[in-house]
């Protein structure tokens, strides 16, 4: 690309200097177009800045080519005070350093106009202000999202599954602060329409959403349809999918070659139970296959002994070793 001016041509030999080529510089320039104007003095002070405060030296071109506004920044009146500010919610320095190489872009915006109001917006929630800091720090994004057209409608629509609005939404954020990112209309309904017609009712679907969030986030064509039609290939009805869900959300975002196949597999060929066994005890799917599953199926075949799932499995490897006397009860 052509340098139009000494001014421009200084910043890109800064560019230069830091390893950038050619093709980077232009689309660079092409994001920000206030970068013809930055004098490499101040690119150089911004660059050295983001060192100060904990990004390594090998993230720092992928951060400014996500966000070259960064570079033309007032370090001062800008980038220093939200700094300031989120370094005041995280509990490790790291924290902030990592939000920054996350979103880049939280810099480029205001204390006081996005920030400020959008910590207040979540307290309103109930998210303690202990955790504000977990939020934004985990999902730095959200600074991005307008409050009125974008977070309210997630609200909205959590309040509408029958959560009251003071606490519990809160606690929702807490736990999954990417679901405020996703479409209510393209994502959220669609989805939580979908497990209704699998049969969970408003309970469960608060269920869901308290202990299982990200389930919300998925594609329900993509994503859940596909795992319920494997449960229904396995031989399980209706009503089972429904409790199976129910009783462990997650089923329906699994893999089902990786986590699916493999445990119904050796729930069937090793372990000699009938699949509608984890019907009553779904959180089978939660456990380990190598780590917990084959290692405590192994003992008790070794000392031949018979019980339920939720027997062998409730319980942490200590309190099943003492429970069926694989080890001796300490005195």
């Amino acid at each position: 690309m052509e340098i139009s001016s000494s001014q421009n041509g200084s910043i890109m030999w800064f560019f230069r200097d830091k390893g950038f080529d050619d093709k980077s510089i232009h689309e660079m320039f092409k994001k920000c177009k206030r970068l013809e104007g930055v004098h490499r003095d101040r690119a150089s002070e911004n660059w050295a800045y983001l060192r100060t405060i904990g990004i390594q030296d090998r993230k720092i071109p992928s951060i400014v080519t996500k966000c070259p506004k960064i570079l033309a920044l007032g370090l001062n009146e800008k980038i220093v005070p939200m700094v300031q500010c989120l370094a005041t919610l995280g509990t490790k320095p790291s924290e902030v350093a990592s939000a920054i190489a996350k979103f880049p872009h939280i810099l480029s915006h205001s204390v006081e106009e996005k920030l400020c109001p959008l910590l207040a917006f979540f307290q309103a929630l109930g998210v303690p202000e202990k955790q504000l800091g977990k939020v934004i720090l985990v999902n730095p994004r959200l600074i991005s999202y307008s409050i009125e057209s974008k977070l309210t409608q997630i609200v909205d629509f959590l309040a509408s599954l029958g959560f009251t609005r003071e606490g519990m939404i809160g606690k929702v954020l807490q736990k999954y602060p990417f679901i405020m990112g996703y479409s209510v209309d393209k994502r959220l309904r669609p989805t939580s329409e979908f497990l209704k017609l699998i049969g969970l009712t408003e309970q469960d679907l608060q269920k869901v959403a308290m202990n299982f969030p990200e389930v919300f986030c998925r594609d329900a064509n993509k994503i859940l349809s596909p795992n319920v039609a494997y449960l229904k290939r396995r031989g399980f009805e209706d009503g089972q999918i429904a409790a199976l869900v129910s009783g462990y959300p997650p089923i329906l975002i699994k893999s089902i070659k990786n986590s699916l196949e493999p445990r119904i597999r050796f729930l069937v060929e090793v372990m000699k139970r009938d699949i509608n066994e984890v019907v009553n005890y779904p959180d089978f799917f939660r456990c380990g296959l190598k780590k917990t599953l084959e290692l405590r199926q192994k003992l008790l075949e070794q000392r031949k002994i018979e019980c339920s799932l939720s027997e062998m499995l409730d319980c942490n490897q200590k309190k099943f070793l003492l429970k069926f006397n694989l080890i001796e009860r300490p005195t």
